[in-house]
């Protein structure tokens, strides 16, 4: 039989956290990012289930012949614009809007000739400072766009860097409505964050959210807030089953460096996955994970195949039992994504990216 691990991406639950979105703003459209192969679950894999999003944000090309080739013949968003011109040609064909937020991206568009003008969103750094014109040159950057046949419409964006945190989003709002006071023009500031603990301000929210992790069942704000109180969903599940067990006794060790010795006697299982499955190799002991649902813990040291689990919680655990390292469990329960990753002092995001090729992936 192959080995006893897969991944299950549960498709009701996207479209369930989808209307998530919706229901936090219901007067403002809806891009779902699908970058990094939709966070890990496969572009193909969530599309029937994310279809009804208003448009699909992305940083590739070929993720967006992808959702062309899907028969999505909605907007799609390049999130972070054209990287060399003759990618503009391509945008033309596939009918793409991309993001501008440098002078070297309008240079490209003013000498690009094109039958079909393109739809761009014009990006402030509004303080996150990774992309986007400052606020004192971006109404020249506006100008000059704005003066180009090559561009039919120019939307707006900026992306917060607080949006989870005490600091909030006012500083960015402000500089957002200061740069673009008085410019016809759809909107876009909110992301996963934003949409769930601010939609109710009409200036955040605008004309389109961007939801990226909130659909992936993940919450944007752990552990202030879980996926309960949000009432998202997980879907990804990562599960495996019981090997093998051990019977330790008082000053027995597990693993690679004896990272963990047994105070007591102590019954414990091999679970079939490891870092090379992408499981962080870095939770240590104490990391949750569900045994045939019981919840109970890793310990030791993740090896490359194989990972340890303490079976007290389980005492009647034997091997082919099933352990849900992340997601829904049998019978009901959850082990959210974000537990595991805030263990290993990560976020839900890496997880579900770094889910390796060598898993088997269902669609359920």
């Amino acid at each position: 039989m192959p080995r006893p691990i897969q991944a299950l991406i549960h498709t009701e639950a996207l479209t369930h956290n989808l209307a998530r979105a919706r229901a936090a703003a219901p007067d403002a459209r809806v891009w779902v990012a699908v970058k990094a192969n939709a966070y890990g679950h496969g572009i193909e894999r969530v599309f029937q289930a994310l279809r009804g999003a208003d448009g699909f944000a992305l940083l590739d090309l070929d993720e967006a012949q992808r959702l062309r080739a899907l028969d999505w013949r909605g907007p799609i968003l390049l999130l972070e614009g054209c990287f060399e011109p003759r990618d503009l040609e391509l945008c033309s064909r596939l009918g793409l809007w991309h993001a501008v937020h440098r002078e070297a991206q309008i240079d490209w568009l003013a000498a690009h000739k094109t039958h079909q003008p393109h739809r761009v969103f014009l990006k402030l750094n509004s303080g996150m400072n990774r992309l986007g014109f400052r606020p004192q040159a971006f109404r020249s950057a506006w100008t000059r766009l704005n003066a180009l046949p090559q561009v039919d419409e120019i939307s707006f964006m900026t992306h917060f860097s607080d949006a989870d945190g005490a600091r909030g989003v006012e500083h960015q709002v402000r500089r957002f409505i200061e740069a673009t006071a008085d410019l016809q023009g759809e909107r876009s500031l909110s992301n996963s964050a934003a949409t769930l603990r601010l939609a109710g301000d009409a200036r955040v929210r605008a004309d389109w959210l961007r939801v990226g992790i909130m659909v992936y069942g993940s919450s944007p704000d752990f552990p202030t807030h879980d996926i309960a109180h949000w009432d998202l969903r997980p879907t990804m599940t990562l599960r495996s089953q019981l090997i093998a067990t051990q019977q330790l006794q008082p000053g027995d060790t597990v693993g690679y460096g004896s990272t963990f010795t047994a105070e007591a006697p102590m019954r414990i299982g091999i679970v079939a996955c490891g870092y090379a499955d992408g499981y962080p190799r870095h939770a240590g002991t104490g990391t949750p994970v569900l045994v045939e649902g019981v919840r109970t813990r890793t310990i030791g040291r993740v090896s490359m195949d194989m990972l340890a689990v303490d079976l007290t919680p389980v005492p009647a655990a034997q091997p082919g039992a099933e352990v849900t390292l992340w997601g829904q469990g049998p019978r009901g329960t959850v082990l959210a994504i974000d537990e595991v990753a805030h263990a290993a002092g990560t976020l839900g995001y890496e997880l579900m990216c770094a889910l390796a090729a060598r898993v088997p992936v269902l669609t359920v």
